[in-house]
């Protein structure tokens, strides 16, 4: 969409504002020295006058001179000395009746001086500013002493034009520093406008405002979790609440040491669909390197929460087991039929009859022993499913006589299907894979004691090391090559919700072993 009126900037808006400051900072920075300049002038003005003046004043040669027969002639030639010597522009010797006996003037000499004089009369050397002959000037005014008496005063002083032909031939390097400085100020805005010109992408402060009104609505509404990382920073820049939701991660900022640890170990680079686990939870996660400019400057992680869908997934795959069992057993039960009605059509009965009565009563056998021994129904039909699941596959499954499983404790049926159909499942693909002409075989066996439930499932596989089984457990691990699991990792996620553990051993064949105490859960 083009805007019909385009706002300015942020960074032209500061530009313009800085630029304002910095003359009215600048100028009056200017004005400022220049009336201290002044004032300092006169400071320094009124400190040379009256040392000039004390200077005249303290000679012996002024006070002979004032006591001579012609005061004029003796004073006047030294004095334009001194004056010219020390660049004031007069210098008046008098008469306590204000008689001039000296002056840069000549013509102004036996007048009386105009100024005041009552203070030096008193015996005080003091300074003031006073319109006199030669025009407004800074004059010092001192008494001269002879025997202990007063015979004169000097009077010295510099024009007030003189204070300001000084003060202005300075006048232009104090402008060229400041023109200087105004310059220098206005380049470094320039600058510090066009690096926030990048980093606001040259966006007005009212569409800053409105995208991060956007920005914040967005992360509030979207159903995935959201994490955002600096390049190189271990503090979230952003988390938004589904992602503390789905991570139960507290309010305020976060770090990567209080993400899962599957999370922490993500690195930098991108990742898609990566299934991962938490205590509770199956979140599917995907990250994406950002880019500015030519350099990575953050990363991007989205959660999705996959749990309710992987425990529908995972009760699909049971109903799925259940159904392929009843297939083979329909199928199996076909060919009994078949073989019996065969037997009976060619005159063998008795051999029929025997025939059927010790496959039914083999059957029945094992559905009689699992259903007293497990306490739980949905447990006893996965495993007479996974029976017959295995015996398609070329593995004989066994549920071994001393199973006993009167109670399951805090663990629900769900529960108990995810971790023991894992297991098993998990149990018959490795016994697959062992090598040797003996066939393949899965033992199974659950006990509970009332202090503790465990449960052992051992093949004829090659069996897992204890770094093997930390990486099982961890997330998306699969003994298949060609994909990766969560059979071991949702069981994981049931033992560490029940303060249970995991152990994987050879012995008499591949052993995992898990452990869940019941507590006073019983």
């Amino acid at each position: 969409m083009i805007r019909s009126r385009r706002r300015a900037s942020l960074a032209g808006q500061v530009l313009v504002l800085q630029l304002l400051v910095l003359a009215v900072v600048v100028l009056t920075g200017t004005v400022v020295t220049v009336l201290d300049e002044r004032r300092d002038a006169d400071a320094a003005t009124e400190r040379e006058v009256a040392a000039v003046a004390e200077s005249v004043a303290w000679a012996d040669s002024t006070a002979a001179g004032l006591l001579s027969p012609d005061p004029t002639a003796a004073l006047q030639p030294q004095t334009e000395r001194i004056r010219l010597a020390t660049g004031i522009d007069f210098i008046v010797v008098m008469a306590p009746d204000r008689t001039r006996y000296t002056h840069t003037n000549p013509a102004l000499i036996g007048q009386p001086f105009s100024g005041h004089i009552d203070r030096a009369l008193a015996g005080e050397t003091f300074t003031e500013t006073y319109a006199g002959s030669l025009g407004p000037s800074i004059r010092a005014v001192t008494p001269v002493y002879s025997d202990g008496r007063i015979v004169g005063l000097v009077a010295a002083g510099v024009t007030r034009e003189r204070i300001i032909d000084q003060f202005l031939r300075g006048l232009p390097l104090l402008l060229a520093v400041t023109a200087v400085a105004l310059v220098l100020a206005a380049l470094g805005s320039v600058l510090l406008s066009r690096r926030l010109r990048r980093q606001t992408l040259g966006l007005a402060p009212a569409e800053l405002r409105t995208l991060y009104e956007h920005h914040d609505a967005v992360l509030h509404s979207i159903g995935e979790g959201l994490l955002v990382f600096d390049a190189g920073s271990d503090v979230a820049e952003v988390v938004n609440d589904e992602a503390r939701r789905l991570l139960t991660l507290p309010d305020g900022p976060i770090t990567r040491a209080q993400l899962p640890e599957s999370l922490r170990t993500l690195g930098p680079g991108q990742v898609k669909d990566e299934v991962h686990l938490t205590g509770d939870r199956v979140l599917v996660v995907n990250q994406d390197p950002v880019s500015f400019e030519g350099r990575v400057i953050g990363t991007v992680t989205t959660l999705r929460d996959h749990t309710e869908l992987q425990s529908i997934t995972g009760e699909l795959d049971s109903v799925r087991v259940f159904t392929e069992s009843l297939r083979s057993q329909a199928h199996e039960s076909a060919n009994r039929l078949h073989t019996v009605v065969t037997m009976v059509e060619l005159g063998r009965t008795e051999e029929a009859v025997a025939f059927a009565t010790a496959e039914l009563a083999l059957s029945q056998h094992l559905i009689d022993r699992l259903t007293t021994a497990i306490a739980e129904p949905a447990l006893a039909a996965l495993l007479l499913g996974k029976v017959n699941q295995a015996a398609e596959r070329g593995v004989d499954l066994t549920v071994t006589d001393d199973t006993a499983l009167p109670t399951t404790g805090p663990l629900t049926a769900r529960e108990l299907v995810t971790l023991v159909g894992n297991l098993v499942d998990n149990a018959i693909d490795a016994a697959g894979t062992g090598a040797g002409d003996e066939r393949p075989w899965v033992e199974v066996t659950m006990r509970s004691d009332g202090a503790e439930l465990s449960v052992r499932v051992a093949d004829s596989g090659p069996g897992m090391s204890a770094e093997a089984l930390e990486r099982a457990t961890a997330r998306g691990y699969s003994t298949k090559s060609d994909q990766r699991g969560l059979g071991l990792a949702l069981v994981m996620q049931v033992i560490t919700r029940h303060g249970g553990s995991i152990t994987a051993e050879m012995t008499y064949g591949s052993v995992v072993l898990v452990r869940i105490p019941l507590g006073g859960n019983e």
